[in-house]
């Protein structure tokens, strides 16, 4: 029952370019919108370069792409990408400093992000900086990581998803 309007599915374009294994499933439209069930499964992900249209389709999930990317073979450089740093917060920049306290190794760039894919992440503590993404994308690398992350100011997530955490435990639960 995933919306897969073709303005919002971005991220499924960017993780399928890289490797993963995304299958669409019962295609049908509900209330004038495309709706799928969407299986992933686990997969070896590569280093990509991400630009150019595919920037506003994914735009809001460029956190999350971005840790998808630290456990990518390679480098994976988003470009284009600009507008990320009149969000919520500085999203390239905090998405940046974040990462790398728990543990990634990404570079800053004037409008987007280089990422060296290690295969992993350590863990530690983030700070969501009052970003709902932010706090969300720490929130998945605590379940990726190797130590948990702790993520200040896990609250925001409200303003988008007040059920979060609580799906994230139910994902805890059946990892």
């Amino acid at each position: 029952n995933v919306g897969i309007n073709p303005g919002r599915t971005g991220i499924l374009d960017v993780l399928e370019g890289m490797g993963a294994n995304i299958k669409m499933d019962n295609l049908r439209t509900e209330g004038g919108e495309p709706v799928a069930d969407v299986l992933v499964e686990s997969s070896d992900l590569h280093g990509i370069e991400i630009k150019g249209d595919i920037i506003p389709r994914s735009i809001d999930e460029i956190p999350l792409i971005a840790l998808a990317a630290c456990f990518a073979k390679g480098k994976t450089v988003i470009r284009d990408a600009e507008d990320l740093r009149n969000k919520e917060s500085d999203r390239i920049s905090m998405t940046v400093r974040e990462l790398n306290k728990v543990g990634a190794n990404l570079e800053e760039l004037p409008d987007g992000i280089s990422i060296e894919g290690k295969g992993y992440i350590d863990g530690g503590t983030g700070n969501s900086h009052l970003d709902h993404r932010l706090a969300m994308t720490l929130g998945i690398a605590g379940l990726l990581s190797q130590g948990g992350v702790v993520v200040e100011g896990s609250n925001v997530v409200d303003i988008s998803y007040p059920d979060f955490w609580h799906d994230m435990d139910l994902v805890k639960a059946n990892k």
